[in-house]
């Protein structure tokens, strides 16, 4: 009888051990992906989900001054250097006001002419370098206003 009792109670046990088990499961589901970037060439985001997406530049109430955006890039050309340029003036503008943004690559600034901003040696074995906007004060200072623009830059990888 004792033995029939505590097959009877370690069954139990069971069923509602495993009854629970059930109950508390819980599943997650990951999307999971990943982009491979050519080997020989390459200027990528560290951060590539900011990407497409509207930033802000911080307003600081207590300076009456606009903050920078930074980001970090990993730039490689096994062949020679990295070249960048503006593909268009930057600027910020609420339609009547313009704001003009200062944008540099790798301490570099930008301008509509093609320069080198990081070296053959550097790009070579891969570097990770620093893009920076930022607004240039008007002369007049910085008027009330939601202000929008668009910073193109393009980057070309020189043959040695």
């Amino acid at each position: 009888m004792l033995k029939t009792t505590l097959v009877a109670v370690a069954g139990l046990f069971a069923l509602i051990s495993g009854g629970n088990a059930q109950a508390l499961q819980e599943r997650q589901v990951f999307e999971v992906s990943v982009g491979i970037p050519i080997q020989e060439a390459h200027v990528l985001p560290v951060r590539p989900d900011w990407i497409g997406r509207s930033q802000v530049l911080p307003w600081d109430l207590v300076t009456q001054d606009l903050g920078k955006f930074r980001e970090l890039f990993d730039v490689k050309n096994v062949s020679g250097a990295v070249s960048a340029r503006l593909d268009d003036e930057a600027y910020l503008s609420d339609g009547a006001h313009r704001i003009d943004l200062r944008v540099s690559f790798n301490r570099q600034p930008l301008t509509l002419d093609s320069q080198e901003v990081v070296s053959a040696a550097e790009a070579r074995v891969g570097k990770r370098a620093e893009l920076e906007i930022s607004a240039i004060k008007p002369a007049e200072g910085f008027r009330a206003g939601d202000y929008y623009g668009t910073v193109h830059v393009m980057f070309d990888f020189l043959a040695p």
